[in-house]
């Protein structure tokens, strides 16, 4: 996630938090400090910063459990309206999703409870408001904060942990891409109420709703192409007649490219003509308006690009180009040789076509970069 800066390494997982967090914080303390001075701004950054340590310890029982089903978490991203832990892939299986989605709640429920017990709570649930406006210290804060997180997390509004709960438990009854988009209504029908609700009351429900909403649709959309993927190979989808850039051309020579050619990706390669790299148009424009014409290819491409095999399924490619967020990946043949560039562009028209096709129905053509 871009704007982020990372903060720690938790068991192999890259923490950060997003620059728009330190903005959150920003607010808090001058908010606390119009209220009751120096002392308030300090108690109320020291309340978010503990909030948001429970959030990520919320993430990180994420993490904890999808490792037990052999899928790492490669960084935790922290902002404003809460944490987001990036798996590298999806459970495979409904009860294995279910376990992941509700190791996070389960551990702002521990919190809460330990808290509780320290705090003597009386244990009854309608006390929790009682409780806290008697006791205002930090603690009481933050355990009756930990049950509205579990309360919050559990609706089921998809992708948000409940709705991961809920499109699991659909899964076991119809397809998994169906399953998908039934969340996906339901967790935008519920961003609709919380976006509502955020008009006449919280602000911040508005943000979140917008995140909701638009997540949802992303989950939904990437669920569509995975069908729409199974029996398709990256051949099936790569573009075969591009062009390459030599990884000590200038920014000025890949710009003739980008004018000659149309292409927005270009794989990158060196003297022996092994990929290294990815540039797109994006990185180019920028590259040249920073540094200048005269500046070679291999300080502004994308770095570690991806390499699969042509005759690899298309559904590991978009698992792969969805965990490593590049721009594009080389296709190989079995000799290692470059044989074809897979982007999301090029993946989407191949999709949209195989959707409105009837069922059986097989193309078999060569894609080609012409603009």
């Amino acid at each position: 996630m871009g704007w982020s800066i990372k903060i720690a390494r938790i068991a192999g997982t890259d923490v950060k938090i997003h620059v728009t967090f330190l903005l959150l914080l920003a607010w808090v303390a001058l908010a606390y400090y119009a209220q009751g001075g120096a002392d308030a701004a300090v108690v109320g950054v020291a309340f978010i910063v503990v909030l948001f340590g429970c959030v990520l310890l919320h993430e990180l029982g994420h993490a904890l459990a999808a490792r037990l089903f052999g899928i790492s978490t490669p960084d935790i991203t922290l902002l404003p309206i809460g944490g987001v832990a990036r798996l590298q892939r999806m459970p495979d299986k409904p009860v294995q999703e279910i376990t992941v989605a509700l190791a996070g709640p389960m551990v702002n429920l521990l919190i809460a409870g330990i808290l509780f017990y320290l705090l003597n709570y009386p244990g009854e649930l309608w006390q929790i408001q009682e409780f806290a406006s008697a006791h205002l210290g930090l603690l009481t804060k933050v355990a009756v904060v930990n049950v509205w997180l579990v309360l919050f997390n559990l609706l089921p509004a998809f992708p948000m942990d409940g709705g991961r709960v809920l499109r699991a438990v659909l899964a076991l009854f119809v397809p998994y891409a169906t399953a998908t988009q039934i969340a996906a209504r339901i967790g935008q029908g519920m961003a609709f109420l919380l976006g509502l609700a955020g008009l006449f009351g919280n602000p911040m429900l508005l943000f979140i709703a917008l995140f909701v909403y638009l997540a949802a649709a992303q989950e939904s959309s990437f669920a569509q192409m995975k069908e729409i993927a199974q029996g398709l190979l990256v051949r099936d989808a790569m573009i075969t007649n591009f062009v390459v850039i030599e990884a000590d051309a200038t920014l000025q020579q890949a710009i003739n490219t980008l004018l000659r050619t149309g292409q927005h990706e270009f794989p990158v390669v060196d003297a022996q003509g092994t990929v290294v790299g990815i540039l797109t148009r994006d990185d180019l424009i920028a590259g040249y308006r920073r540094q200048g014409m005269d500046t070679p290819v291999f300080e502004v491409m994308h770095r570690n690009v991806p390499i699969i095999p042509a005759e690899a399924p298309l559904e590991h490619a978009l698992r792969q180009m969805q965990q490593c967020a590049c721009p594009a990946l080389a296709a190989v043949d079995r000799h290692g040789r470059l044989v074809g560039l897979l982007s999301p562009e090029t993946v989407g028209e191949l999709l949209m076509i195989h959707a409105v096709l009837p069922r059986g129905t097989t193309l078999a053509w060569e894609k080609s970069a012409e603009a």
